[in-house]
């Protein structure tokens, strides 16, 4: 099997996995030695494909088709409960952002897709001396969140409605986040 027949091969079995692929297993599977799937996985991502490193193992990442972005209000303590909502009901939160009467937009990425990340999100938060975005605004911010259908977005922001955590555009608020 020449290199890239193997890289094809790869590709294959992580598309087929319904979880990570670890090197050691890949580089069992195909008979060569670790360090060569190393260098595939680099070679692979350079052409385009999206392969997320884990400690687990290499996945490819899917990337949802749909987004929609909730604006919401809540108290730091709410935090964990409001990305944990999202991540349990098949969202991924891309960002968070507030707008800002005399800053504009300001923007961070998050990219969180499990209560793993939100553990960690949550941790940095607390052991930092940085603050949450959404206190530059009172409590209130947008989230980006994305998720494979617009029956899965609508559940979404069912959950936090009940919850009391999503919140109304006002007219100095401009319709489009860009």
């Amino acid at each position: 099997m020449n290199g890239n027949e193997r890289r094809t091969e790869i590709l294959k079995l992580l598309t087929e996995s319904q979880g990570p692929v670890s090197g050691v297993s890949l580089a069992r599977q195909l008979s060569v030695s670790r360090q060569i799937i190393v260098q595939d996985i680099a070679l692979l991502r350079a052409a385009g494909n999206d392969i997320l490193s884990m400690n687990q193992g290499y996945m490819i990442q899917s990337k949802p088709k749909l987004s929609r972005v909730f604006k919401v209000i809540h108290e730091e303590q709410d935090v964990e409960e409001e990305l944990n909502t999202i991540v349990d009901f098949g969202g991924i939160v891309k960002d968070v952002f507030v707008y800002h009467k005399a800053y504009g937009v300001l923007r961070a990425e998050m990219n969180i897709r499990s209560r793993l990340d939100i553990e960690n999100f949550v941790e940095k938060i607390k052991s930092g001396k940085s603050n949450l975005l959404m206190n530059v605004t009172s409590g209130y911010h947008y989230h980006t969140v994305m998720a494979d259908s617009e029956q899965l977005l609508d559940i979404i922001q069912d959950k936090l409605r009940k919850k009391g955590f999503l919140a109304r555009l006002q007219d100095y608020e401009p319709v489009e986040f860009s």
